[in-house]
């Protein structure tokens, strides 16, 4: 019992803070009325009429007429695709009034096992953003078909649930639940014992017979729907429907549109972003961006408040601790404008003032970061530009290839036949095509594999880019018009530590040091977009059109993401999960 919280709410003991002045937004009820909220610790301690828990030493933050909401909860987040380490990353999300996430940290995870992610989240603790951790339910992601340093198995995952701030697995992939693997398997198991935990659903591509499956395996949630027909099955089937509102994919129009024109209940429908770039963070922000769009969409603003903060907390059955307004619970809160021109103003986390009127308050010191999480990149063979060529059978002159090309608005892939020419048995690229050469590299030091394919969708002229954040495997992932660049990128990204880089007639133009894990820089938001503008401009000048290229390239190489992937291992076809020959034929 908090003998403190109790007294405040009772009008025994006044308040540490008391915003007054307000319009409360009570995601319980659906209402909007004026009032403001009691604060002892880190706790909510009375809302509504909170006068009575003003005394002497009480902080009176006035609202001015603004409206009050509970801080935002992202349910599906992968904090490491902001290319920032977790301290500077919870400034920025911090800053826009999301308070809590669930993150399973699977990238730091593939580099660096459950010892990597401990330290993140030890770093993570000195901040006012709350973590929930959802333990990865296997590492590798795609088994057989990719190499990651890190590892998670069953043993491992029933240590991980063991942590206090564990609340379930993540990325419980449907086609790996049809298959039984086994570690996954018992796994879910092992959290269907456990009051209160859940499994979190990948379930990309599933419906009717398939969906109904994974459901009754007792998979609770999907992020992955990508229009109205996959978000109207899950939430009449009982599934928590996870829109996804991020940099990567952005699902919400069409989905929350289908929900609300159907009049379906949403109160098992939240928004996510699960990949947030830093340029999108700089420029829009996080979960007040999504909560803007919604509104636009058509959804009311108790709604579209409901489905970033109540209805995330209920997925995870954490609503008696986070989501609402109410006495006992987080003392999370955001001040806001209203629906017409909706804006987070100030922000308080766990009873701490973070915001003031668009003024941050606090600054975290940078982590000294564990050596589990440094130096993660090695090569166990030389990389040259024979690395990257694909060879003819001999004597042919011209093949017919399986190129992939990227959607340009989410990475997902198609197929495409094209035919490309020979030259002293080497398959060449056309750029006239819009056919480049994809490779992934290896690039912990372990099999020295090199993975190859022809990539389109990208349209790049010249040059090569490669980028050591490549999901979810985090090798060196590579794409280029001739093969000396691709091997100058490599090899200066093995040099660095992993990062990002563009190289153009074997100069490396521009390159972004990642030093955590390969994946993450100390940089502030703001610093890291300004690197990142001037990285992504010599890309476009090299003909890409794609607005966020190294993000894009970033999925290419997943294998549970339809259609085709490359990874180290090879060329993937995504749903029979095997590796393929690029080439398809000879023509002549």
């Amino acid at each position: 019992m908090d003998a403190k919280l109790i007294a405040v709410a009772g009008g025994q003991a006044p308040a540490d803070i008391v915003v007054k002045n307000g319009k409360i937004v009570n995601v319980y009820t659906k209402e909007i009325y004026e009032g403001g909220v009691a604060i002892a610790g880190d706790k909510i301690a009375a809302v509504g009429d909170v006068d009575y828990a003003i005394g002497e030493g009480t902080k009176v933050i006035d609202a001015g007429g603004n409206y009050l909401t509970p801080g935002f909860i992202d349910g599906h987040i992968h904090p490491e695709s902001s290319n920032l380490s977790i301290r500077p990353f919870a400034e920025l999300v911090l800053k826009h009034g999301t308070t809590a996430i669930m993150t399973d940290l699977h990238e730091i995870g593939v580099v660096a096992g459950l010892e990597g992610i401990e330290a993140v989240l030890e770093e993570a603790a000195e901040t006012d953003l709350k973590l929930y951790f959802v333990v990865p339910s296997h590492v590798p992601f795609s088994p057989r078909l990719e190499t990651s340093a890190g590892q998670f198995n069953y043993e491992i995952i029933k240590k991980a649930l063991e942590r206090k701030d564990a609340v379930g697995i993540s990325e419980v992939v449907g086609p790996y639940i049809l298959a039984q693997f086994p570690d996954l398997m018992n796994s879910m198991d092992l959290v269907n014992s456990k009051r209160g935990m859940t499994n979190q659903g990948h379930l990309a591509d599933m419906k009717g017979p398939a969906m109904n499956a994974v459901l009754a395996a007792g998979v609770t949630t999907d992020h992955e729907s990508l229009g109205p027909e996959d978000a109207l099955e899950r939430v009449r089937k009982g599934c928590h429907l996870m829109i996804r509102e991020g940099s990567a994919a952005r699902n919400m129009e069409a989905c929350l549109k289908a929900i609300l024109e159907a009049k379906l209940d949403t109160s098992r429908v939240s928004i996510i972003t699960d990949d947030l770039h830093t340029l999108d963070g700089a420029n829009f922000g996080h979960l007040d961006d999504a909560v803007k769009r919604a509104i636009s969409y058509g959804a009311d603003l108790v709604t579209a408040i409901q489905m970033v903060t109540l209805n995330a907390a209920r997925a995870f059955h954490l609503d008696d601790e986070i989501g609402g307004l109410a006495p006992g619970k987080r003392a999370d809160i955001n001040i806001t404008t209203g629906a017409e021109d909706f804006k987070v103003l100030s922000v308080i986390s766990g009873g701490k003032e973070i915001v003031d009127n668009g003024k941050m308050l606090v600054s975290y010191p940078k982590a000294e970061h564990k050596p589990c999480l440094l130096n993660t990149t090695a090569l166990k063979n030389p990389i040259t530009a024979d690395s990257f060529k694909i060879m003819a059978p001999e004597g042919a002159k011209k093949v017919k290839v399986l190129c992939m090309d990227t959607l340009p608005w989410i990475p997902i892939t198609q197929g495409r036949e094209v035919e490309l020419n020979v030259v002293d048995g080497v398959v060449q690229c056309d750029l006239e095509q819009d056919v480049l050469y994809i490779a992934q590299v290896e690039r912990y030091g372990i099999n020295g594999n090199v993975g190859k394919a022809f990539m389109g969708g990208f349209n790049l002229k010249e040059g090569a880019i490669a980028s050591s954040v490549g999901h979810d495997n985090h090798n060196i992932i590579v794409m280029g018009t001739n093969f000396e660049d691709m091997a100058v990128a490599v090899n200066n990204l093995i040099e660095v530590g992993g990062g990002q880089n563009v190289v153009k007639n074997g100069e490396v133009l521009k390159c972004i040091p990642y030093p955590v894990c390969g994946l993450l820089t100390d940089m502030s938001c703001e610093e890291l977009a300004e690197e990142k503008k001037e990285l992504i401009g010599y890309v476009h000048e090299m003909g890409s059109q794609i607005p966020i290229p190294y993000m894009f390239l970033s999925f290419i190489c997943l294998a549970a993401l339809p259609f085709l992937s490359i990874t180290d291992v090879g060329f993937i076809n995504v749903l029979t999960q095997e590796v393929i020959d690029p080439i398809l034929a000879v023509i002549e």
